[in-house]
């Protein structure tokens, strides 16, 4: 039985590539292939496949808000990342998006078809790599998180803190490295849920709770 995957990623070269090595190996089958986050989604809903392959740093949508996205709204297909990035602000952010495998982009054949796998199979799909990172991070003593207030979640106060230092949304989005639309969609949340309505009452609202400077 064939596994069904889609490959999204912004680089054409990159993704044609990962295509083709995937319609050599067998019993996989490449049913579509997406150049941003929003068109995985799409692709997603209308094919329905078994597995994405996702990158994270794509326009219009990155990998992350794509991968909670088809968590969400189509749970019978999994997420594995095939990525270049493999720090923290990268990987814990996805596997808490919901991915359920996370590969760099120098992993071998085989190492892809594993990952596939495993998280058909309800495992995890992990590089070596990722996974010696996870228990370094779960080896490490408990650090009690700072109270944010109004339920606010640490992309938001991130986006947040970044307003507050009169950055656009076009440069949050670049320093960030996501999709303009994600940064209006996050600060659409923080004008919600602090009840605030526009960008001087959010500055304001920042510095009242400690949220700007280093060591907030």
């Amino acid at each position: 039985m064939s596994r069904r995957v889609v490959v999204a990623d912004d680089q054409t070269v990159v993704r044609e590539g990962i295509v083709m090595l995937l319609g050599l190996l067998p019993g996989i089958e490449v049913v579509g292939s997406a150049g941003d986050g929003e068109e995985a989604v799409r692709l997603v809903a209308e094919l329905a496949p078994d597995v994405v392959l996702m990158d994270l740093r794509m326009p219009r949508l990155d990998g992350v808000e794509a991968t909670r996205r088809v968590r969400a709204e189509h749970p019978g297909t999994q997420v594995v990342v095939l990525t270049t990035y493999a720090d923290d602000d990268s990987l814990f952010p996805a596997l808490q998006a919901g991915a359920r495998g996370y590969l760099t982009k120098d992993a071998e054949a085989e190492d892809i078809v594993r990952a596939i796998d495993d998280v058909l199979a309800g495992a995890a799909g992990l590089s070596p790599g990722v996974q010696s990172r996870l228990l370094e991070r779960l080896a490490q003593p408990a650090v009690q998180e700072p109270q944010v207030p109004d339920g606010l979640t640490a992309r938001e106060v991130e986006v947040l803190r970044l307003v507050a230092e009169g950055l656009t949304n076009t440069e949050i989005a670049r320093r960030l490295h996501v999709s303009v639309a994600t940064v209006k969609t996050h600060i659409n949340n923080i004008f919600a849920k602090a009840q605030v309505r526009d960008r001087a009452q959010a500055v304001s609202y920042a510095y009242r709770h400690g949220l700007t400077g280093p060591d907030a």
